[in-house]
């Protein structure tokens, strides 16, 4: 019987045991930050995974990149919402301010 290849979260998994002396050495607030990113590596494994890339370290960089996008998308749009809303209602104030004149 042949040996089986380890799986994109196997090779994860190791990267993120080599990188456990850089964690504890981070600061408190940002040792969840660290996990988040494996965490977003992970939702990524995969399409990683069939890539079947010699580095597994540069898919991985990639799916964080793709998370942290769609992170900066829905921010984008929740801030388009709300100055859309704003001005809305500076519409409506203008409009009432106007009225009472």
């Amino acid at each position: 019987m042949g040996r089986t290849n380890p799986t994109f979260r196997d090779a994860l998994r190791a990267i993120e045991d080599r990188w456990q002396e850089y964690r504890r050495a981070l600061r408190r607030r940002d040792q969840p930050r660290f996990d988040q990113l494996f965490a977003y590596a992970c939702e990524h494994a995969d399409a990683s995974g069939l890539l079947n890339h010699q580095n597994p370290l540069l898919p991985a960089l990639l799916s964080i990149d793709l998370e942290q996008e769609s992170r900066l998308d829905d921010h984008e749009k929740r801030l388009e919402d709300l100055e859309n809303e704003l001005e809305s209602l500076r519409d409506l104030q203008d409009q009432k301010c106007d009225s009472d004149e």
